[in-house]
């Protein structure tokens, strides 16, 4: 009796460590995307800045101040409509700088809101309701029902605004109610260009 039991634990044994390396060399084998798909998918990732909105056509054809700002705080929509959030983008722009339209269209507005200068201009052919783009704090030069095209100066950058704590511009963008991606207006070449670099002059003359 005591050999067939020492026999039957010695056969137990050696069936388990059987099953244990092939169960080892299965999963050895596996692939990547076989063990994503036993394990399920992968935790999302850190949420990045938020892309261009699709329903937005590039269409500016220059940024609202400079030649490429600098962006200071970017876009973050809120996540209710009376939540807190960044509803537009802040470029830096020193105080006295020209704003100009960054497309065609008309100005709906031009004028003071709690103190500050603010322009806002209905963009050319972008549906009914259509896209308005926002500008403050800015002084216009510009007049309510003022037609203006991409490049035409608004106003100039007014000095002392405590919006971000240096002289900047907040440039917004809204469809009807809806606030969206300002930067979304501009195309990528205009986007992700890199600044203008000047390069040595160089004499043809021996």
């Amino acid at each position: 009796m005591r050999a067939k039991r020492c026999v039957r634990t010695w056969l137990g044994l050696l069936l388990g460590m059987t099953v244990t390396v092939l169960g080892a060399t299965a999963v050895g084998a596996l692939t990547p995307s076989a063990l994503a798909r036993a394990n399920g998918p992968a935790p999302p990732s850190a949420a990045g800045p938020p892309a261009p909105d699709a329903t937005v056509p590039p269409l500016a054809r220059l940024w609202p101040v400079g030649l490429r700002p600098s962006v200071l705080r970017g876009w973050d929509p809120p996540a209710t409509p009376y939540a807190r959030g960044h509803r537009g983008v802040d470029l830096a722009a020193p105080p006295g700088a020209p704003v100009r339209s960054v497309a065609a269209g008309r100005v709906s507005f031009a004028g003071r809101v709690a103190g500050r200068g603010a322009v806002a201009v209905e963009l050319t052919g972008t549906g009914a309701p259509p896209l308005r783009t926002t500008f403050t704090p800015v002084r216009a030069t510009v007049h309510e029902g003022d037609e203006v095209t991409a490049g035409e100066v608004l106003g100039t950058l007014e000095p002392g605004d405590a919006h971000c704590g240096t002289p900047c511009l907040h440039w917004g963008l809204r469809r009807d109610r809806t606030y969206l991606n300002p930067l979304s207006l501009l195309p990528p070449w205009l986007l992700h260009r890199d600044p203008s670099r000047l390069l040595p002059v160089t004499s043809a003359l021996p």
